[in-house]
């Protein structure tokens, strides 16, 4: 199973938010930090704002901050809701799918079952115990400075 780049981008994005809780965060500081392209980003902020993930201001003064608390945000439930209903292999798209193998193939039950598996431990891991007391990780997620460049 691969993960899309919006997926992996929203969970860097939430914990980036997550080692900032005391503060509004901008675009331009995660996407320094994180390596993310502010375009790319700009779509998954859009997308967790609208899923209660994320609060959002505008203005001058805008940026955003975690919509709920790290401790209610289950990690299972982030990937379900960016990941969406992407189809894992060609004969979960009922549309576009020209496997002749799918009316007599069983792999399809098997990796439904097993990405079921995958959500399910996730559900288990929250945005707080990412984040809490990971020193490394908020080390590495501090704002870049202006003058250390």
């Amino acid at each position: 199973m691969r993960i899309t780049k919006r997926t992996n981008i929203a969970v860097r994005l939430l914990m980036y938010c997550a080692a900032h809780k005391d503060r509004l965060v901008t675009k331009a500081e995660i996407a320094e930090c994180c390596n993310i392209s502010e375009n790319h980003l700009a779509q998954v902020i859009n997308q967790l704002s609208q899923l209660g993930y994320l609060a959002t201001q505008r203005g001058r003064n805008g940026g955003m901050n975690l919509g709920k608390p790290a401790l209610d945000i289950r990690i299972g439930d982030v990937f379900r809701d960016v990941e969406g209903s992407l189809p894992m292999v060609e004969c979960f798209a009922d549309a576009d799918n020209t496997c002749p193998l799918t009316d007599a193939c069983r792999l399809k039950v098997a990796l439904s079952d097993a990405a079921q598996a995958f959500y399910t431990s996730l559900d288990d891991i929250t945005l707080e115990a990412l984040v809490c007391d990971n020193h490394d990780l908020l080390r590495i997620l501090q704002p870049v400075s202006c003058g250390a460049r």
